[in-house]
């Protein structure tokens, strides 16, 4: 009889397996939660520029530009203000759509205004009708049903760039052609930078950025709010520890060794969880980040091809070996203290016949290290008795770097080398 049973009793086996996810969907990038940490000002900003849509409305058609890198918070903060300001106007007794379009895959000005025309359920002739005429009959439905539009346009980038001038202006400047109409039709637009709007005339570019809404990358303290927020609702109690979400906030804050890009951070968390559960593991690690970042962050193969190249000297090599075992031993701090290290490597050169360099040059192999690009280190600060220098390697799984590390030593100890 061959091992293992049938398909049913495989899936079986997997659904039945516990799991460190408590709602892992809280965790995808299309999620948007009721809270966004350190984006109170910009939503603040957003309010001040639609609030008379609730308090005058018909009289003016209302915009911003939100403009900042990828995964600093714009879409999310975008839909949650529509979604809450809708609200709050519902009960003012003003009925207030959400539009959102993604420009990356609706770039003409005929489909952006066909998929207007069908988020707010309004029929169309299948085929026909101009960009002009459709849009037209929206204007005239929002007028017939006493309603008002947010259109939320994602990555306007791509729209500027595919249908020009003219479709911009013709969009933020719709009601110059259609002065019979309230204002009942208002933008958010969203862009990585501005300049996209080198494309367009002088006239158009002013009155996009008459209300600008700036978003900057998040910082490891920020981040290190908004995993704990997400974390909590998406994960069971006692699954993910403090020191992991420090880790991640460390590794990808814009004043860490990251970008500042929380949709990042939120894809670590999550593959760490992920790693987690096909280990059969109750908790999150802080190996299982390191394998996350590895998977996410292409720097990790850099970091092997160094090791393969042939560029570290031998005792760079054994340091970097005894760096990788004292933090295989900590499977709940993500560095490892400088005499922790130094012990660890005497270790190791005794283990390969070689005499251990001196404290001085030791400093000097980690200095190198870290230049290259192949180890984190920083001074230690609060919660850590004395001063030192904290190691971490947050790059690739540290079994599989090991075994790199020490293959590139033992051919180097035999004459092999590039």
């Amino acid at each position: 009889m061959p091992e293992g049973g049938t398909t049913r009793d495989i899936i079986e086996s997997v659904l039945e397996k516990p799991s460190v996810f408590k709602s892992r969907e809280k965790l995808d990038p299309d999620y948007v939660p009721e809270k966004l940490p350190h984006r109170e000002q910009q939503l603040k900003q957003l309010a001040m520029y639609f609030r008379g849509i609730i308090t005058d409305p018909g009289s003016t058609s209302h915009r911003a530009l939100i403009v900042g890198p990828i995964g600093v918070g714009k879409t999310a903060s975008a839909r949650r203000f529509t979604m809450d300001f809708a609200e709050i106007a519902r009960k003012r007794g003003l009925t207030l759509r959400m539009v959102y379009i993604n420009c990356h895959a609706v770039r003409t000005l005929y489909s952006v205004v066909t998929s207007i025309a069908s988020q707010l359920e309004i029929p169309m002739p299948t085929r026909g009708y101009s960009a002009r005429e459709v849009f037209e009959r929206v204007l005239e439905k929002l007028e017939e049903r006493d309603e008002h539009a947010i259109i939320i346009l994602d990555e306007f980038d791509y729209f500027i760039e595919t249908s020009g001038n003219d479709a911009v202006y013709f969009l933020v400047r719709v009601y110059d052609e259609y002065p019979m109409f309230k204002r009942r039709m208002h933008y958010i637009f969203i862009m990585r930078d501005l300049k996209h709007l080198n494309m367009l005339n002088p006239a158009t570019v002013n009155y996009l950025l008459k209300n600008v809404v700036t978003f900057q990358p998040y910082t490891v303290a920020q981040l290190y709010d908004i995993l704990q927020y997400r974390a909590e609702l998406s994960f069971y109690p006692g699954t993910v520890g403090d020191e992991v979400i420090r880790y991640i906030a460390e590794l990808t804050g814009i004043d860490g060794h990251g970008e500042g890009n929380a949709r990042q951070a939120l894809q670590i968390l999550t593959l760490a969880g992920e790693y987690a559960d096909n280990e059969g593991s109750d908790r999150i690690t802080i190996e299982h980040v390191r394998k996350a970042h590895a998977l996410v962050n292409p720097h990790a193969v850099r970091i092997q091809d160094i090791i393969l190249e042939g560029s570290l000297t031998l005792h760079q090599l054994l340091l970097l070996l005894a760096i990788i075992r004292v933090l295989r031993s900590k499977e709940t701090e993500p560095y490892a203290k400088m005499g922790e290290v130094e012990q660890e490597y005497r270790a190791v050169c005794e283990e390969f016949g070689e005499k251990p360099r001196g404290h001085t040059q030791v400093y000097e192999y980690i200095r190198d290290l870290k230049l290259k690009g192949v180890i984190d280190a920083k001074p230690s600060g609060k919660g850590v008795r004395g001063r030192t220098t904290l190691i971490g390697l947050s790059a690739a799984p540290l079994d599989i770097l090991e075994k790199t590390v020490i293959d590139a030593i033992r051919k180097f100890k035999a004459g092999d080398v590039p």
